[in-house]
Order: C-alpha cells, then structure tokens, then sequence
C-alpha cells in the first residue's frame, strides 16, 4: 500500500545529457544545483528527477530489461504516491528537502523506449525538483512527502 512515506531504491547519474543513467547508491544533493557529478545538475528548475518504481516495473511488463535510470532519472522510489503530488510539494529524501517543480515534461525527440514500446512514462510521471537543502542521498534512505 503507498502513503505519504518510502524509500529511494535507486539513486542514479550519468555523465552525459540524453542518456541512460547508472545506480551509483548514494550520491551528494547541493542547494539549487541537483546531483553531484550527475549531467543535468544546474539545470534550472529542473534540478532532480524523480520516477517511482512502480511506473519503471509498469514499464518493464513491456520491456524487460528496463530499471531504475533507464528513464534518466536521478531518484527512483517506492512505496510512495506521488500520483497526487502539485508543484511546490515538498519532499524529505535522506538528508535532502526538494520542491517539486515540474510535473513531467515535453519530449521533443521520441526517445529509444519510446520508439521499442511505443510509450514513455517520464513525459506523464517524471517529477523535477529544486534542492532546497542538500545532503546525501542514499539506496534504502526514506522519502517522504511533507505536509502542505
């Protein structure tokens, strides 16, 4: 059953924009950058991404092989909804506070998983999020959505 409370199960970066990222299990957040040494920190509001696991193991029932950070997401979670979640939610992920910033986004190009499966989850169930406090983040920490 998902509440307000889960854990990370996968914490995940890449080096380069526009591929794949790699679960790396704990990684540093910075105060309005995003992950340390991940490609997309400083990125405006988009700063963390964030995908449940639940929507990737979704997914997966049409492409096996797919897992946290095939979606190049920053943060993969479970065990919490997040279906009802509006911008400026706040979250506590390990050590870190973020703000929801953006609910999914535009995909200008079809991405690989796209044109396999002939949808993508991130443009309806991606969440970006501001670092408001840093910290680190690991495998296993708990995530949880703040009171409004």
């Amino acid at each position: 059953m998902e509440g307000k409370r889960g854990t990370i199960a996968a914490v995940c970066t890449s080096e380069a924009k526009g591929t794949a990222k790699t679960d790396v299990g704990e990684a540093f957040l910075v105060v309005e950058k995003g992950l340390e040494g991940d490609a997309h920190a400083g990125f405006a509001h988009r700063q963390v991404s964030l995908l449940s696991l639940e929507d990737i193991e979704v997914a997966a029932e049409k492409l096996p092989e797919l897992r946290p950070g095939s979606f190049a997401e920053n943060l993969t979670v479970r065990g919490i909804d997040l279906s009802g979640v509006a911008i400026g939610d706040r979250l506590r992920a390990g050590e870190a506070l973020l703000e929801i910033s953006q609910i999914g986004k535009t995909c200008h190009t079809k991405c690989e998983i796209y044109h396999r499966t002939g949808d993508c989850i991130m443009p309806r169930k991606g969440l970006f999020c501001r670092v408001l406090e840093g910290g680190w983040v690991r495998r296993g920490d708990a995530v949880e959505l703040l009171a409004r």
